[in-house]
């Protein structure tokens, strides 16, 4: 006890959380074996499940000089590279333990990578609160005074390539912070723009593997990803920002972060608006040029998870002021876009942000597989005052990132320390592979001779939502309002942002060697703007 207390008052203070979150969740604190073995017959052998777990707890941050090698069983073994054998010449023996173990474990030891946002990094820090904005909208206790400061993960990553993508790829980028907050885990999944490919998500599994490697030739196709882009009208707007130079952001620290999907903030006595969520870096946007990008893909593949290491080692603490854009039902009944469709973003000028908090990260991870590749998001972790929208993206997302997640690493994943919440957790659910906190001798149903409370509603929410129509199979429709806001984007830009965008589409859709889907391309282009079309059409020969 004496020993492990002096490690935990000399780690920081997010590492003393995060070790005595481990206890709690362990169900072994000292105090408590303690007490529990007081009220025990003498007579009877006393064994906690847990004194394992915690001596292995203890010893995480002592230096290898203070310890002996030894086995995953704990038994001492004289080396790491040694094995049995008939001789010093002859065959190797099964009893070679030490050997079958480290090859056994060394075939195994790679969770699958994600199917998207395989490669990234991550840090540690704090959401802390800066207005009373939040608490005006929401009865979350997350937002519930300014200065109050919640523990939070991020991790930043690339999209669509695979856990050796170089950072700075032309692709989307992925912003997500997992808060830990006194009442659950909220989890905030963000993309770097704020409009996405897609409103119907039964196109997300195609629009992702027209961006893998061809099934024939293993190679990337780039006819395919143009293919799916050139059928999808709707895509028009996500498609001209990502192949302007935001679409190669200067590593992870210098870019913004949307929720893209919409929410729903709910206060105490059941009123509601409309919400969507921003982050914006207060290190100012900087993004590389084409060329720039090819050349630290070269030069630097890892620049952007090197980058947010390097400055937090430094002290150069990168942080994000958090936003809320809000609408009231009826604001959003009357505006002039479909405020579910994840194509479109509510312009600020119609609906301005409201500043929040800020996240602040100060805390590089210890051990990258254990916070970073570990770890996983989900929409679906919202304290009460958050509550999902009708966004039909969103509701597939909330089946599909808890999923994604039972898949990598379990479906007791959410036990793993670098997602598990601060709070309590008493449930139903037990069992599984690698289950580590299986809530003891409480009954695994909702048995009335040992009754799980129930924590009260914390508001009438029938009013909500209320259907009209009946159940129809949907399929949305492209329209001109479609390219209302890729008119507006390209009138916005600068001539030099322009022109890199002509380029950048040149050399991106010149590489579809398929006529046809480079005409199509060309035409969707020209319909944004004449000049826009034109200038891509002479560059990847094409006639319009």
């Amino acid at each position: 006890m004496w020993r492990a207390t002096i490690l935990v008052t000399q780690l920081p203070f997010i590492d003393r959380m995060y070790f005595f979150a481990s206890l709690l969740f362990s169900g072994a604190a000292i105090a408590v074996a303690h007490a529990e073995e007081a009220k025990r017959d003498a007579s009877q052998p006393y064994f906690n499940i847990y004194q394992g777990p915690n001596e292995q707890d203890s010893i995480i941050n002592d230096p290898s000089t203070q310890l002996d090698y030894t086995l995953s069983g704990g038994e001492a073994y004289p080396n790491p590279y040694m094995a049995d054998r008939l001789g010093t010449t002859g065959p190797l023996l099964i009893s070679s333990t030490n050997l079958i173990e480290s090859l056994a474990h060394f075939v195994r030891e790679r969770v699958p990578e994600r199917t998207i946002h395989a490669k990234g990094g991550g840090a540690h820090g704090w959401f802390e609160v800066t207005t009373p904005v939040g608490a005006n909208y929401s009865m979350a206790s997350v937002f519930s005074e300014v200065g109050k400061r919640t523990p939070v993960t991020a991790r930043f990553s690339t999209i669509a390539g695979n856990l050796g993508n170089a950072d700075t790829v032309r692709d989307l980028r992925g912003l997500a912070f997992k808060l830990r907050t006194e009442d659950g885990i909220l989890d905030w999944p963000f993309l770097n723009h704020p409009v996405f490919w897609l409103r119907d998500p039964g196109k997300f599994p195609h629009l992702t593997r027209s961006q893998k490697r061809n099934p024939q030739t293993n190679t990337v196709d780039y006819n395919n990803f143009w293919d799916y882009l050139s059928a999808n009208n709707e895509s028009i707007y996500q498609v001209m920002r990502t192949m302007s130079d935001l679409g190669t952001p200067y590593g992870f620290r210098h870019m913004n972060g949307w929720s893209g999907n919409t929410f729903r903030a709910v206060k105490a006595d059941g009123s509601w608006v409309y919400i969507k969520t921003i982050a914006v870096t207060d290190q100012g946007i900087m993004n590389n040029t084409n060329d720039e990008a090819i050349v630290q893909a070269g030069v630097s593949p890892d620049f952007g998870v090197q980058d947010l290491y390097d400055s937090i080692a430094a002290g150069n603490y990168p942080s994000w002021t958090i936003y809320w854009q809000t609408m009231t039902p009826q604001q959003a009944e009357n505006y002039k876009y479909n405020i579910l469709d994840l194509t479109k973003e509510w312009l600020v000028e119609d609906v301005p942000y409201q500043e929040i908090g800020r996240i602040t990260l100060v805390q590089n991870p210890t051990n990258y597989f254990a916070e970073v590749e570990q770890i996983g998001f989900d929409p679906a972790n919202m304290p009460y005052g958050l509550e999902p929208s009708a966004d039909p993206v969103l509701q597939a997302r909330l089946f599909t990132y808890a999923d994604a997640q039972r898949y990598r690493t379990g479906v007791n994943g959410r036990q793993l320390p670098i997602n598990c919440p601060l709070n309590p957790v008493a449930n139903f659910l037990r069992d599984g592979a690698m289950n580590f906190n299986n809530q003891g001798n409480r009954p695994n149903f909702w048995s009335q001779q040992d009754l799980l409370g129930l924590a009260p509603r914390p508001y009438n929410d029938d009013n909500h939502t209320i259907w009209t129509g009946g159940a129809v199979k949907y399929l949305s429709t492209p329209s001109e309002i479609d390219f209302d806001q890729p008119r507006i984007f390209w009138n916005g830009l600068s001539e030099r942002d322009q022109n890199n965008l002509i380029s950048n589409v040149i050399w991106h859709l010149g590489q579809a060697s398929d006529i046809a889907i480079r005409t199509k391309q060309c035409q969707l282009f020209q319909h944004v703007n004449e000049t826009l079309g034109q200038a891509i059409a002479m560059g990847v020969n094409v006639t319009l």
